[in-house]
């Protein structure tokens, strides 16, 4: 009898020990945000529908609403578990850095006091990446544009995003960001493929420089890839895998992988789900020993104000234009995220 109640003493002061054991969390996420461009026709790049007197009828009053709306989403990322909005973004389909910084100053996101890193990268569209992050918690220390080269069949350069490469401390961590847009589908997915996979083969080029010099570097590669978890780019050349099972020291984790598995996607074409828009990173970031940040879990963004509502397009990411109208939503793309967690000594 005595050694019956020792046991039930031992699990219930081992159950009340995990019942108040805190973690610190820390989110990061990703935004393709669907053209943000600012009024001003750039004589340098074809943004000619996004001006007031162009195609789109991009007028200030419709830039405003696009920057409140792309705040107001960024500020609720993450927040069911996180209480605040995410500490780093990685953001596509930005024109440039004033857009970013109307974007960090709106009111929704003022208080955040978020810092911007932003190269312009050659797009013809002139469409750049970028990250932000909260100056409380991140602390970028290096930072570079990877620039990926591209050529058409008549070997004319086919100019496209950067890669944007990001090292920093995380509160008291060494993480690395890299941000990524891949080239898109235009043309079709077969006949486009080969542009997927040079961006893969330069995102490998990178993660492989960064393990040469720090061997145990936390590395987390994001974006708008074109690509599903299950393509070649992402599993014949980078090789991500998405169970954790078997995972080496430095293979590349992808959650995403086994929600597209579920048939939960980012972005719809004819009524057909995609994930493209995807967060992997180093397996050092499942270690569950020590007191460093770990994945938790990943999620896609999909709050009922994104989707729209009415039309064939119900169900759909809420986008800025459907049919060649205005129609005032988000983006067509929903928002992807992730949350680290950290034992609280």
């Amino acid at each position: 009898m005595k050694t019956k109640t020792l046991a039930l003493i031992v699990f219930l002061l081992t159950f009340v020990g995990h019942a108040q054991k805190q973690y610190k969390i820390r989110v990061v996420a990703f935004y393709n945000v669907e053209n943000l461009f600012d009024t001003v026709d750039d004589s340098l790049t074809f943004d000619d529908d996004r001006t007031p007197q162009g195609k789109d009828y991009w007028t200030p009053e419709r830039y405003l609403h696009k920057v409140e709306n792309i705040s107001k989403v960024l500020s609720q990322m993450g927040s069911i578990f996180a209480q605040s909005s995410p500490d780093i973004i990685g953001l596509c389909e930005v024109e440039n850095i004033k857009v970013i910084e109307d974007l960090v100053n709106h009111p929704n996101l003022q208080d955040k006091n978020y810092g911007i890193v932003h190269f312009d990268s050659p797009d013809e569209r002139g469409i750049d990446v970028a990250l932000i992050y909260k100056k409380a918690t991140f602390l970028p220390t290096t930072f570079q544009s990877r620039r990926l080269l591209l050529f058409n069949e008549d070997s004319e350069r086919d100019y496209t995003r950067d890669q944007l490469v990001v090292g920093g401390i995380l509160d008291d961590e060494q993480i690395y960001c890299i941000i990524n847009h891949w080239p898109s589908r235009s043309g079709g997915a077969l006949r486009s493929k080969p542009n997927r996979l040079a961006a893969a083969k330069l995102n490998k080029k990178i993660i492989d420089s960064i393990l040469k010099i720090d061997n145990s570097a936390k590395i987390i590669s994001m974006g708008d890839f074109n690509d599903d978890p299950i393509d070649d780019s992402l599993k014949k050349i980078l090789i991500t895998k998405g169970k954790q099972k078997n995972l080496k020291e430095n293979d590349l984790f992808n959650p995403m992988e086994k929600l597209f598995k579920k048939g939960i996607g980012s972005l719809a074409y004819r009524d057909k789900w995609n994930l493209f828009d995807q967060i992997y990173f180093t397996a050092n970031l499942l270690e569950k020993e020590g007191n460093s940040y770990r994945f938790w879990k990943a999620s896609v963004f999909t709050v009922p104000y994104l989707l729209s509502t009415q039309g064939k397009y119900k169900g759909y990411p809420f986008r800025t234009y459907a049919g060649g109208n205005y129609t005032g939503g988000y983006s067509d793309h929903f928002p992807v995220y992730m949350y680290l967690l950290k034992p609280v000594p």
